[in-house]
């Protein structure tokens, strides 16, 4: 068995319907948000209100975030101390880390993984720092304020941002570090949202950050192999046990050389497909 990324959908901390409500859904992983989601005023109560959900209600197997406020605000230390080390919670999410310097500043204050969240343009230059810090999990890219900062236009291919994507995609990739895509920014539009998927795990990313629950349902589809996939991968596997075993080095499926990386590959597409099968059956049944 894996951990999926497929889904990683932001909760607001201060919704006690949406907290509520999140234990039942489809999702991989969720981000319990302090930050953006929740207004100054209710900052503190908010804290209050996420820690007793996370103390109380079942969230099931899906990993639990807590994205912090930053240490910059009145808040970040306060929350870094309440959930850093909490049963219910695997990791805090670091909101503008621009460098490795706050990641050890958050790994004093908990036991718990870190994640990062990349939305600078400075975050972005130091992805290799960030990336490579021993306390790091994940990275989030947190596209709606690298835009913002970048002075960029939206395009639907996304063209002005893919230089920093594939930047800290290839960070992320040289430590073995988890990395979700940001957000699509409607959830009445899921055309353009797969489209965007497809674009995010055709980069490499391991999943999609999601702002409403509607959007779960493409995200999971896309980030998981596909019945052609699942079958291909079976085949290669097939063709080289059978060039080996006639003492070869490589096979030939489909006209196209299979050595030992498209074993690889294909293992991996097989173990993905079996635990998405697994957790699939798991929650049908607890329903």
């Amino acid at each position: 068995m894996i951990r999926l990324y497929r889904s990683v959908l932001y909760v607001p901390a201060s919704n006690s319907r949406a907290l509520e409500k999140a234990r039942d859904l489809g999702a991989d992983a969720i981000i319990f948000d302090l930050e953006d989601a929740v207004v100054p005023e209710e900052k503190v109560v908010a804290r209050a209100v996420l820690a007793q959900f996370l103390a109380e209600v079942d969230y099931g197997p899906r990993l639990r975030i807590v994205r912090m406020n930053g240490l910059d605000t009145p808040w970040g230390r306060e929350d870094a101390f309440a959930f850093g080390n909490m049963d219910g919670v695997d990791a805090l999410l670091v909101p503008k880390v621009c460098g490795a310097a706050v990641l050890d500043i958050v790994a004093e204050m908990t036991e718990k993984s870190l994640w990062a969240m990349i939305e600078t343009a400075r975050g972005v230059l130091n992805a290799a720092a960030i990336a490579a810090h021993p306390r790091l999990e994940g990275m989030v890219m947190g596209t709606n304020d690298l835009a913002k900062e970048l002075g960029s236009r939206f395009r639907f291919d996304r063209l002005p941002l893919i230089a920093a994507l594939g930047h800290c995609l290839l960070a992320a990739k040289a430590e073995g570090r988890v990395i979700i895509d940001g957000v699509y920014n409607s959830f009445n539009n899921n055309e353009l949202l797969r489209a965007e998927c497809e674009q995010g795990r055709d980069m490499g990313f391991d999943g999609k950050t999601l702002i409403h629950p509607a959007q779960l349902d493409v995200a999971n589809e896309v980030f998981a192999p596909s019945e052609a996939e699942v079958a291909l991968a079976r085949r290669q596997i097939e063709a080289f046990s059978a060039a080996r075993a006639a003492g070869q080095g490589v096979a030939v499926l489909d006209g196209k050389i299979v050595e030992n990386l498209h074993v690889a590959e294909a293992e991996a597409v097989l173990l993905r497909a079996e635990t998405i099968a697994k957790l699939t059956d798991r929650r049908q049944n607890a329903r």
